[in-house]
């Protein structure tokens, strides 16, 4: 039966001359596949959507930020079981438009899009960007998946991000989305609390990492050995004194200059956001 309301809803939409109505069986038919788990047809829904939203088919800018925040919670069973979801999850939300929407009216997204950056080891250059969007939330929205993050990165609290860890082993045994990467989501949060412990010492002795790991002191030199080989630290092991030297290279002004660019540029669109969300909303109707 949902094959053929599927197909039904797609002759529908090649046969009807409204715009509203097309976009509406459009969301039907993107209903259809995700309850069908039909992943690629869906993701072209998903992305068909977004392109008829953003070309203001949606209705005004109040409709489109409502339109994009529902998008954004339905993209959820796309991208937690599409094989390549971890990447369009983030090029999604990273996106002002939706990441607008995402600050706007559904802050508990970000739950979804830390994690996905966390498990994607390709994706790591953004993950400054998501620890400025956290920082700018942290006082509307937080849960042990952000938590981590912030205290990992903005804090620098140790004992904090791994008693936030804790949380958030028993959290994705419950959650719907990330169950199944409850596994990978906890081994790379602990590769990030002892790879960002590293990058701020200048000396780290073994045995003392060997005891933070609970870990025989060979495991932790073989363990030490595969994280800098790995995740590219600059770091080298004297093994005659028993320590781990790092060697902390201070970004260089160009990167610098990017970063504080992209802040502002993130900042200013939020706000004109925010005004443009204020200016729609009709006298007397409470702001989402």
């Amino acid at each position: 039966m949902l094959i053929g309301a599927a197909e039904f809803l797609r002759y529908y939409r090649s046969l009807c001359s409204s715009a509203e109505r097309s976009v509406s069986a459009l969301w039907g038919k993107f209903a259809a596949d995700i309850l069908m788990q039909d992943w690629e047809e869906a993701l072209e829904d998903l992305t068909r959507l977004k392109e008829l939203i953003d070309a203001k088919m949606g209705g005004n800018p109040l409709q489109q930020l409502t339109q994009r925040t529902w998008l954004a919670h339905w993209s959820l069973f796309v991208f937690f079981n599409h094989e390549n979801g971890r990447n369009a999850i983030i090029d999604l939300f990273f996106q002002d438009r939706y990441m607008s929407a995402i600050q706007t009216h559904a802050r508990h997204l970000l739950r979804y899009l830390a994690a996905a950056v966390v498990v994607n080891k390709r994706r790591r250059n953004q993950l400054k960007d998501l620890v400025r969007v956290l920082q700018q939330e942290r006082y509307a929205y937080s849960d042990p998946v952000t938590r981590v993050l912030e205290c990992l990165f903005v804090q620098y609290d140790f004992p904090g991000a791994q008693a936030a860890l804790e949380e958030c082993d028993a959290l994705l045994r419950t959650d719907f989305f990330l169950v199944g990467l409850r596994e990978e989501f906890m081994e790379r949060a602990r590769a990030f609390i002892f790879e960002t412990y590293c990058r701020i010492h200048s000396r780290i002795e073994i045995a003392s990492l060997a005891d933070r790991l609970a870990m025989p002191l060979d495991d932790a030199e073989r363990w030490v050995v595969n994280l800098i080989r790995n995740e590219r630290l600059n770091a080298k092991i004297d093994a005659q004194a028993g320590v781990v030297v790092m060697v902390n290279a201070a970004p260089s002004v160009y990167e610098q200059i990017i970063d504080r660019t992209k802040g502002l540029s993130f900042q200013t669109f939020h706000m004109a956001n925010t005004l443009l969300t204020a200016a729609a909303t009709p006298a007397g109707v409470p702001g989402m």
